[in-house]
């Protein structure tokens, strides 16, 4: 059986710092070395992405903290590689202490003399033109709230320059905490943060203004990271790689497990041979779909090769009855996981099935979506231990009585505590999708792409985990395995066909390539 291993911790801007006092306090690193280190990997950066300095004029607009002392560092190295160099500071040099402070006079003592960016906007902007790319390092992952003047104005001047931008560790006016931002940000074409990534840079809105993120090491002890305490993680190609099932040599259908689907009503095939086909896509041995019967020879036509079971139904509404139920208890011994909900529709006969199948005890791992989760509605003493639920911001809002508005402010904090209070996995799927443990864990997804905003896509998702969990997954790890490749399914689908044009299906061709890229980097 597969297991969950290790992944990169994704911190808050508070518990980077409290990272930071950590390996100061240590002993292993000055802050003056961390800066350091920080200024070179984002000239090492520079040279990467643009493909070497020589020819270019940069602009570093530094603030007074940290990432104004990073800021100093990259101004002098690049200076020190022969390049033309204007740097900027947003504040009164002596609003400047500390170790910026003193990284601030090793740049003079190159000869590089920081002037403030000019105070009318427009002369701010034809000075920071003259440079071919900008280096935002004036506010870091420190800031609360709005920025104020005049850091407000030189962010203004940034973006308004229409320049590229590289931003210090976060783009200034961006919360790092959150993702928030409640004034003005710089719009970076790409940042460079440092050890860990930040909460900010995944989630809306600040995941916008982050352009390309780049994650460069700078030498942080282990020891310093667990002792920060943090219980999110950040999902990457390696650890899932870790966490996949195995196939043995010998392996055939039975061996790779069976999928039981209950899906589908009049006017919702679509959903159920999504759902189906993705638990095959994803290497399930075998996929019985269980659908109303007068929708069966329809499903016939759609799938090859699932197994198409035709279940009682609601004369006249072609959905589910309640006297299905035994039926599908007929089918639950020979499942491996069950997926419930995908396109069910609404009708009170059929929400009644679903409460009633999911008030037993016996069930196979579950996985909860869709109209399935209409049914549950708020009665979540439906749910059992160790299911999978896969609410978007509506359906999650409905489970458990907070705005969607609330939800979206912490997603991560209200994910978890649903999961603690139900023992349930959550997989809320969003822009990005998280997965909360029952204990307390929490894990984001940095793939996908907006172009995955389409109908059905939800249903690829429910069937790749479905499929996970046949081959022996557990419901932790199959969910994060799941979530991850179905965003670099729909990657690969955005750098095919672009954001506008995708379809669900699309994700399914791609799958078979994204457990690929995965497994072979």
């Amino acid at each position: 059986m597969a297991g969950v291993i290790a992944f990169p911790h994704l911190v808050t801007g508070s518990e980077m710092a409290a990272i930071d006092r950590q390996a100061i306090e240590d002993g292993r690193l000055g802050a003056t070395v961390l800066m350091e280190r920080a200024g070179a990997r984002v000239v090492e950066t520079l040279q990467a992405r643009w493909g070497g300095l020589e020819g270019l004029r940069i602009a570093v607009v530094c603030g007074k903290g940290n990432n104004g002392g990073d800021g100093f560092v990259i101004a002098r190295l690049l200076a020190e590689h022969g390049v033309a160099v204007d740097t900027y500071v947003g504040v009164e040099p002596t609003a400047i202490e500390g170790e910026a402070a003193e990284l601030l006079q090793r740049l003079e003592g190159e000869g590089v003399q920081p002037l403030p960016l000019p105070a009318e906007a427009g002369a701010a902007i034809e000075a920071l033109r003259r440079c071919d790319i900008i280096v935002d390092a004036l506010l870091g992952t420190g800031l609360q709230g709005a920025p104020r003047a005049p850091q407000a104005r030189i962010i203004q001047a940034i973006n308004d320059c229409t320049r590229p931008v590289l931003s210090v560790d976060i783009p200034s006016g961006v919360n790092a905490n959150n993702g928030q931002v409640e004034g003005v940000a710089v719009q970076a074409a790409v940042s460079v943060t440092f050890g860990l990534a930040k909460i900010g840079h995944l989630f809306p809105p600040g995941r916008a203004y982050c352009g390309v993120l780049e994650r460069v090491d700078i030498g942080f002890p282990q020891s310093a990271i667990d002792a920060c305490g943090g219980m999110t993680y950040l999902l990457t190609a390696a650890g899932i790689a870790r966490s996949l099932p195995l196939r043995r040599m010998d392996a055939h259908k039975g061996t790779c497990g069976s999928v039981l689907v209950i899906a589908g009503a009049a006017g919702m095939t679509g959903a159920a041979t999504l759902a189906s086909l993705a638990a095959l896509r994803a290497g399930a041995g075998r996929v019985n779909l269980g659908a109303p019967a007068s929708l069966h020879d329809i499903l016939e036509m759609k799938l090859t090769e699932a197994m198409t079971r035709p279940l009682p139904e609601v004369r006249h509404r072609r959905c589910l009855s309640l006297r299905a139920l035994g039926d599908i208890l007929a089918l639950m011994p020979a499942a491996d996981a069950l997926a419930i909900g995908p396109g069910l529709g609404r009708y009170r006969e059929t929400t009644d099935l679903v409460r009633r199948l999911l008030a037993r005890s016996d069930l196979p791992p579950t996985v909860i979506d869709a109209d399935a989760l209409y049914a549950i509605g708020d009665g979540t003493g439906f749910l059992r231990q160790g299911q999978i639920i896969t609410p978007h911001m509506g359906e999650f809002s409905r489970l458990t009585g907070n705005s969607r508005e609330e939800l979206a402010a912490n997603p991560v904090r209200f994910a978890v505590t649903f999961a603690q209070r139900h023992g349930v996995i959550v997989v809320l799927k969003g822009g990005p999708s998280v997965v909360a443990s029952p204990d307390g864990r929490a894990f984001v997804n940095p793939t996908g792409n907006p172009g995955m905003a389409t109908a059905g896509s939800g249903d690829v998702l429910t069937g790749i985990l479905a499929g996970l969990l046949a081959q022996g997954c557990d419901a932790l790890c199959a969910s994060l395995c799941a979530v991850y490749l179905h965003g670099v399914a729909g990657d690969r689908a955005r750098e095919e066909l672009g954001e506008w044009g995708m379809l669900a299906s699309d994700l399914l061709q791609q799958l078979p390539a994204a457990f690929v890229d995965v497994i072979t980097p």
